[in-house]
């Protein structure tokens, strides 16, 4: 590109060239992720996708779009940016995947006030990182440049996701009953949620982002504050095939209490035992620092469980082996009982601390 196109808008504070230098650099990254619906290259106004849709009698699309929240603030404050573009891309597998579907395709946006090659490259590194984990192709993205709307080094990421899953294989929740098994999948951590209150119990404390944080075994604060979330497809993918899976819930934000329920039917309540998990040490630090209780735990934060599956209670043990065997740790955390007879007036999540 001439240089003298471009000087006024680089004079305003917009870089084409870092822009396509950018583009050139990530097309690799990209190109890793292609699946074998993909039809287009990077570059394009649009990506094209061709599903497969053999052994389906009546596809469904399924789609969600999210972002990383204030847990940027701390990507930007610890210098670390490798791991955000996975929270993005999970946050929008993980919430398709709750209703039985395949993740097909990835969307990101990117957008500054001054593009940093650098660090645009590492997220997006991420990003693509996190489309391999759920199968799924970075199908194409937008990288925006504007002056003075971010502060210096900072940015702020969405994304989007479409999948795709038979109709007859849709779960909703409507088939659990009295007696179904709850079984948990353990969080890395924080996941990408309660991060405006997890920053403000940081602050307090005064620890450091090199220093050890405390009861993890030597992780620094800045790897256990900045861990990624966890990406299930590939285990809950297993379980679907074989197992009669009649609900799942993304633990984020609202825990516990906002997100099981939105997979229960109104006749029933999901009763957790408190203990019957390991979770993280970041929680127990976060109620002591914070001088939380556990209710406020369960309802901010994912409390250690990011992922919950209701199932048939022949079935829960078989569940939670096939899970192990994906290293990701599993618990049976709690069964579906009949809810009282206050009906709508009561919660539908019952914990028993």
């Amino acid at each position: 590109m001439s240089s003298d196109r471009a000087k006024a808008y680089t004079q305003a504070g917009v870089d084409i060239e870092a822009g396509n230098t950018l583009v050139s650099r990530i097309k690799s990254m990209v190109q890793s992720t292609q699946t074998r619906g993909v039809i287009s290259d990077i570059g394009g106004f649009g990506g094209l996708f061709r599903p497969d849709l053999s052994g389906m009698s009546e596809p469904v699309l399924v789609s969600s779009t999210d972002g990383v929240g204030t847990k940027l603030k701390l990507a930007f404050a610890f210098d670390k940016h490798d791991t955000v573009g996975i929270d993005l891309v999970a946050m929008s597998v993980n919430d398709i995947l709750v209703q039985g579907a395949n993740p097909l395709f990835f969307l990101d946006y990117f957008a500054t006030g001054k593009l940093n090659v650098d660090t645009a490259q590492t997220v997006i590194g991420g990003v693509a990182e996190g489309c391999r984990q759920a199968d799924c192709a970075l199908l194409g993205g937008e990288t925006a440049e504007m002056p003075d709307m971010y502060a210096p080094g900072e940015y702020d990421l969405a994304g989007f996701c479409v999948g795709i899953v038979d109709n007859a294989k849709l779960i909703d929740g409507s088939g659990i009953q009295v007696g179904d098994h709850i079984v948990g999948i353990a969080s890395s951590g924080l996941h990408s949620n309660g991060y405006s209150l997890a920053r403000k119990v940081l602050e307090k404390s005064g620890l450091k982002p090199d220093d050890a944080f405390p009861g993890a075994d030597g992780a620094s604060v800045r790897d256990v504050m900045l861990a990624p979330t966890i990406i299930y497809v590939e285990a809950v993918r297993s379980l679907l095939r074989d197992l009669n899976v009649k609900g799942m819930a993304h633990i984020t934000g609202g825990g516990f209490y906002d997100n099981i329920p939105r997979v229960l039917p109104a006749q029933v309540e999901a009763r957790i035992n408190f203990g019957s998990w390991q979770m993280s040490p970041v929680f127990r630090w976060l109620k002591e620092t914070g001088d939380l209780s556990w209710p406020e735990i369960l309802q901010i934060f994912n409390g250690g469980i990011g992922y919950v599956l209701v199932l048939p209670p022949d079935q829960s043990e078989e569940a939670i082996s096939r899970i192990q065997a994906f290293n990701l740790r599993a618990w049976h955390i709690g069964d579906v009982a009949r809810r009282s007879k206050d009906g709508n007036e009561t919660e539908q999540v019952v914990v028993n601390f």
